[in-house]
């Protein structure tokens, strides 16, 4: 069995790190999200209402990182097993939009 280099670790790392955060939180998939979990489309804040068929569990299984997160690694893992030189072609932007983030998170003011 071969294990990746400290330089893929990383790359894997936070691509795994920043495909979970997708997942999880980020805007762009908060509609589907929605969906998925039944969470009702006119809800903003805590203490509106959910939903009579929301699934709480599943929303909180998307938004815990030792829950979706362990998947996702797993995921990015099983593709670098499978095929190494296209998982990192692909961990290559995601990891850089992960430093990005990261940095943006540091440098604001908010």
């Amino acid at each position: 069995m071969t294990y990746p280099t400290l330089y893929e670790s990383v790359l894997l790392a936070l691509a795994a790190w920043r495909l979970f955060h997708l997942l999880a939180f980020d805007d762009v998939l908060n509609r589907p999200r929605r969906y998925v979990t039944r969470l009702n489309m006119t809800w903003k804040q805590e203490g509106d209402a959910t939903g009579l068929r929301y699934r709480a569990g599943l929303a909180n299984f998307i938004v815990c990182p030792f829950c979706l997160g362990f998947w996702v690694a797993a995921l990015v893992w099983g593709a670098w097993l499978v095929f190494p030189t296209e998982a990192l072609w692909i961990a290559v932007p995601l990891a850089f939009n992960a430093g990005l983030i990261g940095a943006q998170r540091m440098l604001s003011s908010e």
